[in-house]
């Protein structure tokens, strides 16, 4: 199993040590670096500024949300990145969900599967560079002719030629129908919040996927890359009282009420009571209730937090539940260096 570092995406400010994290990750023998974006720093910029002093990590991004950007631009941000790392891209993608879809991009979130194929498809044909990229639509048509079109467009190829065809597509997925969209038509799947107890739910889903006609890969080939806190700690009591935090948010406050995919997964998961109670009291305003509310076993279904042992111990139950990439994130870098002994067993 491959470790990858998670650098997330930016608070207020551009975070101080990203850069020697990028390195020491490298020198770690970490496999990959992703940076991700929700509604202010992008994901393409950091990979690029940062990765430009590693030589070996594949950059990954992790993920940069669909109606961001045209498949077309998406298309040149991988290929221009491939290129400058020498190959090394991993396109990650992701629908983002109605609120930052429709609130910050003014786009329409509906039908998310079909528009996830119709992007795909337009990527890898930019990729592919066999002919003129067009698409019939109805999400993205190539040219376009609807309203306001001046009749001119034209298919094009892009001008330059791509460093790699097959450059590598991953799809963020939580609900059971996009991980067996992700499973059919994406070379990997970007798991958040993946129980290792769910692991035979979870199969269900992927081999729907890599039995339908045309599917892309199969279980032999196939990278399932699960974000996953990981630490190594003597005081895991505190690290689980910080993690009640940030769960409160995501389950709470990272989506509408009406429709938060990260409130479905841990739904998924049996927590269907606890997921009412910490999203009445984050969105009435209690945020110290709410996360009280979130018990240890919520978190440690998604989690790894003790000493070296416990954690070497866990890896494994992990690794046997499908996963071929643990993507944590780290503090600093002596967390890393904690980290890797754990990368080279």
């Amino acid at each position: 199993m491959k470790f990858g570092l998670q650098l997330g995406y930016w608070m207020a400010q551009p975070p101080a040590n990203a850069g020697e994290l990028v390195v020491a990750a490298e020198e770690a023998g970490f496999d990959a670096v992703f940076a991700a974006e929700s509604w202010g720093s992008d994901a393409f910029g950091p990979l690029t500024w940062w990765g430009s002093s590693t030589r070996r990590v594949r950059l990954g991004t992790s993920v940069v949300q669909m109606s961001a950007r045209t498949p077309a631009a998406t298309a040149m941000h991988a290929l221009t990145l491939d290129h400058l790392s020498g190959g090394r891209a991993i396109l990650g993608l992701g629908v983002s969900g109605p609120q930052v879809v429709e609130g910050w991009y003014g786009q329409p979130f509906a039908k998310p599967l079909q528009r996830t194929r119709e992007y795909v498809g337009i990527v890898r044909q930019v990729l592919a560079r066999q002919a003129p990229v067009t698409n019939e639509g109805p999400h993205y048509p190539l040219p376009y002719t609807g309203p306001g079109s001046t009749g001119l467009g034209k298919p094009l190829k892009p001008i330059v030629h791509p460093l790699r065809a097959d450059l590598p597509i991953w799809l963020g997925a939580e609900g059971p129908k996009n991980v067996a969209l992700t499973a059919e038509i994406a070379d990997g799947w970007l798991a958040i919040y993946y129980a290792p107890r769910l692991a035979g739910m979870y199969d269900e889903w992927l081999d729907e996927g890599f039995a339908r006609a045309g599917a892309r890969r199969s279980r032999a080939d196939f990278e399932i890359a699960a974000s996953c806190q990981v630490v190594i700690t003597d005081d895991p009591a505190s690290e689980l009282e910080r993690m009640r935090w940030i769960m409160a948010l995501y389950i709470g406050g990272m989506g509408a009420p009406e429709l938060n995919f990260h409130a479905q997964v841990y739904r998924r998961m049996g927590y269907d009571r606890e997921v009412d109670e910490i999203g009445k009291l984050f969105q009435s305003g209690k945020k110290a209730e709410a996360a009280a509310a979130v018990p240890d076993e919520l978190i440690l279904d998604t989690a790894i937090i003790g000493d070296e042992e416990h954690v070497r111990k866990q890896l494994r139950v992990w690794e046997a539940a499908g996963v071929t990439m643990m993507l944590v994130s780290v503090p600093d870098v002596a967390q890393l260096h904690r980290l890797a002994p754990l990368v080279e067993q």
